[in-house]
């Protein structure tokens, strides 16, 4: 069941970006969603803190931003939204580019840079993905994940306010990603704040269908969804040994034989 919903949530990967409540939903579409336990996790000793914050998030995205993104996506016509993503993405790539570097990969950071100049002129201005279609793939970067690259591997989870799903190795970052996206340094308040807004409801609508998706404790699904996704960045994509994909795994006969059907 799970892997059927990771599949079908798949496709929106691209929309994912660190933004306030966005990342409440761009976390469940990230990675490995696991169902909810009543075990504590390790690491989440504040969960209890964590749950209110998250319930504070929650209010303001039921009341506020998911209805003006219904909308959005509503009156929105499908090229004009992927356009809209287009453009915010390949801003993105300034920052992928950077920390690329200070992580020692350069071949990583040489194709962002390839991204972001094929995407800006030749898909005017952003809007339009050009540099995928060459089969030039994007592989984001951020300060957190550098942080972990740097030796701060294992972080507990926190939920900010407005924010949403992080840790305190993601927030530290937060500052340096702000600093390293093009839009903190549009002069004009009003043409910045638009921006972000106009980011932030785009990025939320890219989510609207993928909302039922999301099964038992929604709390935990998200958390351990946005853990396993954050790790699987921070590995480049790796997720370790499958032990059903080993040669050495063996199955007994009995295992297949009629008495251990289901009933």
């Amino acid at each position: 069941m799970l892997n059927d919903v990771r599949l079908r949530l798949a496709p929106d990967l691209k929309r994912a970006t660190s933004l306030p409540l966005a990342l409440t939903f761009a976390a469940a579409l990230g990675g490995c969603a696991s169902t909810a336990t009543t075990a504590p996790s390790p690491e989440d000793p504040w969960e209890g803190f964590n749950r209110n914050v998250f319930a504070f998030n929650d209010v303001l995205d039921r009341y506020a931003l998911r209805p003006v993104a219904s909308g959005y996506h509503t009156i929105t016509p499908d090229p004009v939204e992927d356009s809209v993503g287009n453009f915010f993405s390949n801003l993105g790539e300034v920052r992928t580019v950077l920390n690329s570097l200070l992580q020692g990969k350069v071949e990583n950071a040489s194709r962002a840079t390839s991204r972001l100049l094929i995407n800006t002129t030749a898909g005017v201005g952003g809007l339009f993905d050009v540099a995928t279609k060459m089969d030039i793939q994007k592989q984001e970067e951020d300060f957190g994940q550098t942080l972990a690259a740097w030796g701060w591997t294992d972080s507990r989870y926190l939920v900010l306010p407005f924010l949403g799903p992080s840790t305190l190795r993601d927030t530290t970052g937060l500052p340096v990603n702000m600093a390293t996206y093009p839009v903190t340094y549009v002069d004009d308040d009003t043409t910045r704040i638009s921006l972000r807004v106009l980011q932030l409801i785009d990025e939320r609508a890219g989510f609207l269908e993928q909302e039922d998706l999301i099964r038992g404790d929604r709390y935990r699904f998200l958390r351990d969804a946005y853990l396993q996704n954050r790790a699987f960045k921070i590995n480049d994509g790796e997720l370790g040994n499958d032990p059903f994909a080993s040669d050495d795994f063996e199955f007994d006969d009995a295992d297949f034989s009629d008495d251990n059907a289901a009933d």
